[in-house]
């Protein structure tokens, strides 16, 4: 029984070892202190869906012409609000992907990128108001970080060149038991859902079209195979323990 006891402890310390290749992002013997690796990538600039949220501000030296397009203050709506808020604070895309501004009306953003929405809206703004400049902002930016990462949950992005890494980064990285190559990304299209696997550890990551993060973006990442033996064999020591106890109890009654 001892020896199996031994046997089993050993066991458990040799799986809980964890190496870099493990736990090392974009892994590549080609990097080095002195000369920069170069690696193309490129993102996409998102087109703007139905449910949507806006910010749309209008600057002017005339404070009564802003205020007829600002709701409120983002910056005070999240300090007061939290992220809710931010649906009272914005122009939300109806479902025929309009927004409904004052003066101007309807206007179709649905399948423009921010920059053109905001030059759509300048163009119409100019023939009632003069002097004015308009900023678009998209608000409703948020991705869900789930799995092997120290604080899941979903979080709001104000940027919208965001990364997985810096996804990932908001939810406090990953945890030693989170698999860095099986993170699954499931991503919102029209046509319905799509998941890519994607290897942290794979140094052509940024090379991957879905690098770059979208409005909705689910991040999964899969419990390393390791860990679970790990957590498994604890389990068993802490049996066979109970067991050994058993038996030594029984043998000293006898």
């Amino acid at each position: 029984m001892r020896r199996l006891i031994y046997a089993m402890l050993l066991l458990c310390c040799a799986t809980s070892c964890m190496t870099n290749k493990e736990l090392a992002y974009m892994q590549n013997d080609r990097y080095n202190t002195t000369t920069p690796t170069s690696v193309a990538n490129s993102s996409k600039p998102y087109k703007l869906q139905p449910n949507d949220v806006l910010s749309v501000k209008v600057q002017s030296e005339q404070p009564e012409l802003s205020n007829l397009f600002n709701i409120v203050d983002p910056s005070s709506s999240m300090a007061f609000g939290g992220p809710s808020a931010l649906y009272m604070t914005g122009y939300n895309i109806d479902e025929l992907g309009n927004i409904t501004l004052p003066t101007i009306g309807k206007l179709k953003v649905s399948g423009l990128t921010t920059s053109e929405t905001q030059d759509l809206i300048q163009q119409n703004l100019n023939k009632y108001l003069v002097g004015t400049t308009v900023i678009v902002k998209l608000l409703s930016f948020k991705v869900s970080v789930l799995g092997g990462v120290r604080n899941p949950g979903y979080y709001y992005v104000y940027n919208e060149q965001a990364n997985l890494l810096e996804g990932l980064s908001l939810a406090g990285d990953l945890t030693q038991a989170g698999d860095r190559k099986r993170v699954k990304l499931i991503r919102q299209t029209t046509g319905g859902s799509e998941v890519i696997m994607l290897d942290l550890t794979d140094p052509n990551l940024v090379q991957s079209p879905y690098y770059y993060l979208m409005p909705n973006d689910v991040i999964y990442v899969d419990p390393l195979r390791t860990s679970l033996k790990r957590d498994n064999l604890v389990v068993v020591t802490a049996l066979l323990g109970i067991v050994s106890t058993g038996v030594l109890l029984l043998n000293y009654f006898r």
